[in-house]
């Protein structure tokens, strides 16, 4: 472990050297003292492991500046209104890559109001942060990350939020998934903002969870940008009440690395934002760009031929409205190596609409007129370059329609 340390403490050398122009005295100075922080490892994991244990109600842990090398998966149980404090994401970095017990790095659990800030988690062998049955969660300033690169063997989730309430994440970075960097899952009044998601499969999901607010946010490399998804089988059945805005989503054009059999594995390389069999959500004023298969997907569960036996499961998206966000001129490159995208390429070619609606619509919802009855319906209105099609996948994909009126409910907004 020492000879490894020493040769990436080298590296970094060099890279003042080059960069900052430091004297290689004074950089020699500076990695000495981050080696000698750095190689204390068993009694400050020691330390701070009996930190979280004892911790009281209300106290504040801080984490020193350096490399802490950690064996083992940390934990917070049962407390309440603790911080964990690091001296900055550059400063402070927690590393689970030689991690022999666990398999999340920080396990948050029957908890509530918690605090994460100011620290970089990394190379876990399978969640970086999972908090669980917390109530108000804050996780502000905090980098997440996999460091050698996208693999299906890095964890799925790099911060995992799931079964909480009042969840917070601010100026988070989130990069490798092999599912979501961020991921939001049945949860209740969630804010996801200013956060950089990079690498990862999907860059943000969020689902089953209702009342989320994702905006100012960057997406961008990931297969799949942001995902709103409703899925069978889980506890908490129904999402919805999502508000996505002011994001920029970009470029989210990363082959897809989930491993076999993972739902996220459906999602095209090439994906913007995508809608899944969920309700009441409003996507708006998103710089949409450069996703090369589809740049706004709303479809039903029944699009990715997945079956399901939940018989409170509803399959359907409905109450979408996407309106007022901006997308890239220019033709798209849909993915061949994923079902959906070879379905666009066929019915498409590299003229893939950028709002793309599957058209699988629930009966019990239609009026006279075909229509969705307006508590159910698709809108799509008022966004520059905003091609969009119906696919109307429920007469199999016959009489695909590119006309915007029938979903133009501006009036109902």
């Amino acid at each position: 472990m020492i000879f490894r340390q020493i040769i990436q403490h080298l590296d970094f050398m060099c890279f003042l050297v080059k960069k900052y122009r430091f004297t290689w005295a004074f950089t020699l100075f500076l990695v000495l003292f981050r080696f000698k922080t750095a190689i204390a490892q068993p009694e400050l994991e020691k330390q701070l492991q009996t930190q979280l244990i004892l911790a009281e109600d209300g106290d504040l842990i801080q984490l020193p500046s350096g490399i802490m090398e950690l064996n083992g998966s940390l934990s917070i149980d049962g407390k309440k209104h603790l911080t964990l404090r690091g001296a900055g994401m550059d400063n402070t970095i927690l590393s689970f890559k030689n991690q022999k017990q666990g398999a999340e790095g920080l396990k948050i659990s029957n908890a509530e109001n918690i605090r994460l800030e100011q620290f970089t988690i990394q190379d876990s062998k399978g969640d970086l942060i999972k908090a669980q049955n917390v109530r108000e969660l804050y996780i502000q300033d905090v980098t997440a990350r996999w460091t050698g690169g996208p693999k299906s063997s890095n964890g799925s989730y790099a911060l995992y939020p799931v079964q909480c309430s009042q969840v917070h994440l601010e100026r988070c970075t989130a990069i490798g998934a092999s599912d979501a960097g961020i991921y939001v899952g049945q949860s209740d009044s969630v804010w996801v903002s200013d956060c950089i998601a990079k690498n990862n499969v999907a860059g943000i999901e969020i689902e089953n969870t209702t009342n989320a607010w994702v905006w100012n946010n960057k997406a961008f490399d990931n297969t799949g940008g942001i995902l709103v998804f409703d899925l069978p089988d889980l506890p908490k059945k129904r999402g919805g009440h999502v508000k996505v805005y002011k994001n920029l989503v970009t470029r989210n054009n990363l082959r897809n690395f989930a491993p076999k059999g993972n739902i996220v594995g459906e999602v095209p390389p090439g994906t913007g934002i995508m809608v899944l069999a969920t309700n009441d959500v409003e996507i708006y004023e998103n710089k949409i760009w450069e996703n090369k298969t589809v740049s706004t997907a709303i479809v039903s569960y029944f699009l990715v031929e997945r079956p399901f036996q939940d018989k409170q499961y509803n399959p359907y998206p409905s109450n979408i409205y996407v309106h007022d966000n901006i997308y890239s001129m220019g033709k798209r490159m849909p993915s061949w190596k994923n079902k959906m995208g070879v379905l666009f390429w066929t019915k498409f070619g590299r003229n893939v609409p950028h709002i793309l609606y599957d058209g699988i619509q629930n009966p019990e919802w239609l009026m006279a007129n075909g229509r969705l009855k307006p508590p159910y319906q698709i809108c799509v209105y008022d966004n520059e370059n905003g091609s969009f099609a119906n696919l109307k996948a429920d007469k199999k994909f016959k009489g695909i329609s590119r006309d915007t009126r029938p979903f133009d409910c501006r009036n109902l907004k």
